[in-house]
């Protein structure tokens, strides 16, 4: 089986190569690499949308792994540019089915004999994707729906891993390096998710533990498994009929209040994300259905994903700083994510942050939507080196997705105010206050204690000076020497910082005016370092075009296409 996969591996390689040679000989001509003439140029919007076409389609011709490597590419801002992330990001997961004949020898393998199994099963197929495709069945006199794994999937799905984990090390010689960082890290992602959707059996578990986590819910309803016909490649499940989330007329006609539906739909992603920390991550219209009273169905938990609390309690944050309006808090949390270099420069993105909430604020003040401040964000970050974490990048993927769900069902839904309402009645935002408040207390706590403790350890090491028997010895590995810039910002800060508190103690307790003042005057030297390397460049800088005026004629050019 493995001497198969490796020359499976071999012959599709070769497929991939020539596909993606084209578009890898354009990238090349653009950086102007091993090329003799010609030089660089720039890529328009225009000719990126072209680009991202060709991509797509390559990534339909190449199959079923290619056709889920383009949908986590398209959650992923860190190596694509925004106008890849926006063609990819029509993909659907939509490919003919495979014969009958082929699924019925897996459930055979996996259940038994199909007509002893079930009571009735339907052989045409009500949906179908690249892992798997789903059958109407009937079971104990219910109607189930029956998930089963493409056939031979596996040996195609393992030949393809090994393909993108020879072509990375190629790659990575030809990109920056920040993209670099996050595209080596994207082969081991990829092989994790797409080895845990094509386990039933976890999505079962999952299925079994978001449905139960919304058990006194009467608002959204959630398939049940039928766990004695579940196995590995196999899932059986209870078949719960609906309208689509996105059939506005049918909606309609049955009196359903959408702006109802759409708040519902936001509160539930909500509380799996910040609450529950494991959530349904493809909300496509294709995956929800509203029944007759209005109950919104949750279908397809194959692609589904977990929160960290550091991270819950990192977008809970965002959410706030958002809805404040706080620039700075909305720097800070990215930077906490990850999502942001701590290097960037904070006027900058402060910039582009402020003029994304201005536009998404519209006519009315009050009026903005969270997707377009993470596509402005998502626009710049792919200029930075740094490594979106991949269940952050599912949440903004799901972030931006919901939200264009509910405005489909209600074109004036406030996204932010439904969030920060949900934040206020389940305590979150208080919660926040208090836990920042206690934060800032122990600070100030740790504060006072070295009021006391620094000077005396201040004073042995002026002695150790005084005796000319302090050494040194300090060496940092930094290209860029960005450490070391910081190690002595640091150094100075904490000097000055000393100095004044223990010219203020002594001149407070003892009346010492004479010694205060020479403290003083040993901590202006300090002060002017201190001050001179604020002003050096230092870290990673934006490109120009990410000024205002820059984001100006960005929005300029992208209106006139």
């Amino acid at each position: 089986m493995v001497a198969l996969v490796s020359l499976r591996a071999y012959r599709r390689f070769v497929v991939v190569a020539y596909r993606f040679l084209p578009l890898i000989v354009a990238y090349l001509r653009d950086r102007r690499r091993f090329l003799i003439v010609g030089r660089s140029r720039q890529v328009s919007r225009e000719t990126q949308r072209e680009r991202a076409a060709i991509l797509l389609e390559t990534l339909l011709t190449l199959g079923p792994t290619f056709i889920k490597l383009g949908q986590l590419l398209s959650t992923r801002p860190d190596i694509l540019p925004k106008a890849y992330i926006e063609v990819l990001s029509s993909l659907q997961d939509d490919v003919p089915p495979a014969p009958w004949a082929e699924s019925k020898l897996v459930i055979e393998e996996e259940l038994g004999d199909v007509d002893e199994v079930y009571d009735d099963f339907d052989t045409e197929p009500i949906s179908g994707a690249s892992l798997g495709q789903v059958y109407l069945a009937e079971y104990a006199g219910e109607q189930v729906a029956v998930k089963i794994r493409r056939p031979g999937i596996e040996s195609l799905v393992e030949a393809d891993l090994k393909v993108l984990r020879w072509s990375i090390p190629i790659l990575v010689r030809f990109i920056g390096e920040g993209r670099a960082f996050s595209l080596d890290s994207l082969a081991d992602e990829f092989a994790k998710t797409i080895r845990q959707e094509m386990d039933y059996s976890r999505e079962r578990d999952i299925l079994a533990e978001i449905r139960g986590n919304f058990a006194g819910t009467d608002a959204i309803d959630i398939p049940e498994p039928i766990d004695p016909l579940c196995s590995p490649r196999v899932l059986t499940m209870e078949y719960i009929p609906g309208t689509k989330i996105n059939e506005i007329e049918s909606l309609d006609e049955k009196g359903l209040d959408r702006t109802e539906l759409a708040t519902t739909l936001q509160e539930v992603y909500l509380q799996m994300i910040i609450k529950d920390g494991v959530f349904h991550a493809d909300p496509h219209p294709g995956n929800l259905a509203v029944k007759d009273d209005g109950t919104i169905i949750f279908y397809d938990f194959g692609m589904s994903s977990t929160v960290d609390p550091f991270i819950q309690e990192k977008i809970v944050e965002f959410y706030i700083a958002v809805a404040n309006q706080d620039i700075d808090a909305i720097l800070d949390t990215l930077i906490d994510m990850g999502t942001l270099s701590p290097t960037a420069d904070r006027e900058v993105m402060g910039n582009v942050l402020e003029l994304a909430i201005a536009d998404a604020r519209g006519e009315n003040i009050e009026q903005y939507r969270v997707n377009q401040i993470i596509e402005q964000v998502e626009s710049t970050i792919y200029e930075f080196p740094l490594r979106l974490p991949r269940n952050l990048a599912l949440v903004l993927r799901v972030a931006t997705v919901v939200e264009g769900v509910c405005v489909t069902l209600d074109e004036d839904f406030d996204f932010i105010s439904v969030a920060t309402d949900y934040l206020s009645e389940q305590g979150y935002r208080e919660e926040t206050v208090k836990r920042l408040a206690t934060e800032a207390g122990e600070q100030v706590q740790d504060t006072a204690e070295a009021l006391f403790t620094v000077p005396p350890k201040l004073n042995r090491v002026l002695d150790t000076v005084e005796r000319d028997n302090l050494t040194v010895n300090v060496q940092i590995d930094d290209e860029n020497h960005v450490l070391d810039k910081l190690a002595k910002r640091i150094s100075y800060s904490i000097m000055v910082a000393v100095g004044l508190l223990s010219a203020s103690i002594i001149y407070s307790f003892t009346g010492q005016w004479r010694i205060s003042v020479a403290i003083l005057a040993l901590t202006l030297p300090m002060v002017f370092f201190l001050y001179r390397s604020f002003k050096q460049p230092t870290g990673l800088r934006a490109r120009p075009q990410f000024t205002r005026q820059g984001m100006r004629q960005q929005r300029q050019r992208d209106e006139e296409r």
